[in-house]
């Protein structure tokens, strides 16, 4: 319950919050309800997979604790971009070659499916083309480079190198040394995406109820949703709550923690100087372990993330280290308000590489996307439903990739983390 409480105080100050339209809610489960597919959790994942399932003719209900959108889904940031969160060295080591090719133009594919569904669906949320990878020094530069060569000869993905001395026209800032930029990547506003998916879903019959929450699974050939306000029995029931779980799926809980993160962002920037700091008006992610990501919204802001916890503690006085690490990578900023600093908590695996699967034949999950998801998820929850209505193929390819329980069992898993993530902003610091 600890991580609920921290995370409802989090979200108060979301700037995503604040500038989306109203939605409208959906209505609470009242009394027993029987489906084809029960789906447990609101976010970007558990959504794609009802609005493929309601199109194929499935009756859906989808259950969430709080709001659609109300986790990471509708407060990250912000950010679309290829790949996963782990390097394809390790989808390569388990998978082997072929396969971690179809894995690597899956994650393009979903990029391409979140902006159809953009358009198909008339989904108004600030999309803006472009990811600029940056690299913080001049070991890392040659690194980066080397994978961009590596990611076009063997994944047949083109990338643009930016060497030091074209560094200035992408991004204005000497704290970065070179970089690549993609055009297919992006980013958007994602509370306003995750209501505009969960509009798609409802419209297309997914039957969706909000302030409900899961407090038990019952696995079986009908397994049942335990909840306050009744029980919900299904043929097939997909698990997309990630860190909200809460003790319904012990065995998945395992292999993912909740790694905090957290973001500020700027008050209205005068337009010229928002489009001299990044003059293509692309995300921005560094290479460091403990990373940096920031972008400009559409309204002339600065939308800047970094820091993270490893022990659900709040870092004291967010909005000021936020800031202060916002005019240390643009000094030009000098005096700028912060207007909004708040944080969430995404599921991290081990190995950083997603964790879908199934268990009985018939209950699903989806989790583990490691701060990488807001176009995988979209494409997780296709997957799934292809599994679903009996084309687990694509899906399967996932389900291959091994997991492990993170170290130190309920008590001694999250010390042992903030120790060994200590190292790694240790190494960030000096430069390795």
């Amino acid at each position: 319950m600890r991580l609920l409480a921290v995370d409802q105080d989090l979200a108060r100050h979301s700037y995503y919050a604040a500038t989306a339209p109203q939605a409208p809610a959906f209505p609470p489960l009242a009394g027993d309800a029987r489906c084809d597919v029960a789906i447990v959790g609101g976010g970007l994942a558990g959504l794609s997979a009802a609005l493929d399932l309601a199109a194929a003719g499935r009756r859906v209900l989808l259950l969430e604790a709080r709001q659609v959108g109300w986790g990471a889904s509708g407060r990250n940031g912000g950010q679309a971009i290829h790949g996963l969160a782990c390097d394809q060295d390790e989808i390569e080591r388990q998978l082997g070659l072929d396969d971690a090719r179809r894995v690597w133009a899956m994650s393009i594919e979903a990029l391409d499916l979140l902006r159809q569904r953009i358009d198909r669906h008339a989904i108004d949320c600030d999309w803006q083309d472009g990811f600029l990878g940056v690299a913080t020094s001049a070991r890392k530069g040659a690194a980066l480079a080397a994978w961009a060569d590596r990611i076009e000869s063997t994944y047949g993905y083109p990338l643009l190198r930016i060497p030091p001395a074209e560094r200035q026209r992408w991004i204005a800032s000497a704290r970065y040394h070179s970089g690549i930029h993609d055009p297919r990547s992006g980013h958007l506003h994602p509370l306003k995406y995750t209501r505009g998916l969960a509009r798609a879903a409802a419209a297309a019959g997914a039957r969706l109820c909000e302030q409900t929450a899961v407090q038990a699974l019952r696995p079986g050939a009908r397994p049942q949703l335990v909840t306050a306000s009744g029980t919900v029995t299904a043929d097939q029931v997909l698990l997309a709550g990630n860190v909200y779980l809460q003790g319904i799926a012990p065995a998945l809980e395992a292999r993912i923690m909740p790694a905090g993160t957290y973001i500020a962002c700027s008050e209205p920037l005068p337009q010229a100087l928002i489009d001299s700091l990044i003059p293509s008006r692309s995300a921005v992610c560094d290479t460091d372990f403990v990373l940096d990501y920031f972008r400009p919204t559409a309204d002339r802001r600065l939308l800047y993330g970094g820091r993270v916890s490893y022990s659900t503690v709040t870092p004291r006085r967010l909005p000021e280290r936020m800031r202060r690490r916002m005019v240390a990578t643009f000094p030009q900023l000098g005096e700028v308000r912060v207007d909004f600093a708040w944080g969430g908590f995404v599921d991290i695996t081990m190995n950083r590489a997603p964790d879908f699967g199934r268990s009985g034949g018939n209950v699903y999950h989806l989790q583990g996307f490691s701060g990488h998801g807001l176009a995988l998820t979209g494409l997780a929850g296709r997957l799934v439903a292809e599994a679903m209505t009996g084309d687990a193929s694509r899906f399967d390819v996932f389900a291959r990739l091994r997991h492990r329980n993170f170290p130190g069992g309920r008590w001694l898993r999250m010390p042992t983390l903030v120790l060994g993530m200590a190292w790694y902003r240790l190494r960030d610091m000096l430069g390795r």
